[in-house]
């Protein structure tokens, strides 16, 4: 346990970009329809509006890539002390809530853009972290 210690910024950065991206990944899936409904709905007055189930798909993939991507970093960080995949579930985390931001503002939602940037902050901690100590 000790190397935990070591390592738990980043451990608890990468839990919470992993729970916050396989729940939201897989009730996209699980949910297709309703979400698609929804989304159709929120984007019908944005210049998205005939994009939307290729961008939900795009999304999903992002999402999910970013939780895999969350899992092996963890691996990677506690049981060989290698950052690089975490690195990269960091700039995913980023670029898939970046796309997300882009999304609710499309959209005019910016109270919901507004709480993407609460998910942006510790997806931009995470990222920091690594490439400090990468350096």
């Amino acid at each position: 346990m000790e190397f935990i210690q070591y390592h738990l910024t980043e451990t608890v950065l990468l839990l919470f970009v992993l729970i916050t991206f396989l729940q939201s990944g897989i009730d996209k899936i699980t949910d297709w329809n309703g979400n698609l409904s929804w989304l159709k709905n929120h984007f019908a007055n944005s210049p998205l509006k005939n994009m939307v189930p290729m961008l939900l798909a795009i999304v999903i993939l992002m999402e999910l890539a970013t939780a895999f991507c969350s899992v092996w970093g963890l691996y990677d960080v506690l049981a060989n002390n290698e950052r690089t995949m975490a690195l990269y579930a960091a700039t995913l985390s980023c670029v898939t809530l970046l796309m997300l931001l882009f999304g609710q503002r499309m959209a005019k939602d910016y109270d919901g853009a507004r709480t993407i940037v609460i998910y942006l902050v510790p997806a931009v901690l995470l990222l920091f972290f690594l490439e400090m100590e990468m350096i």
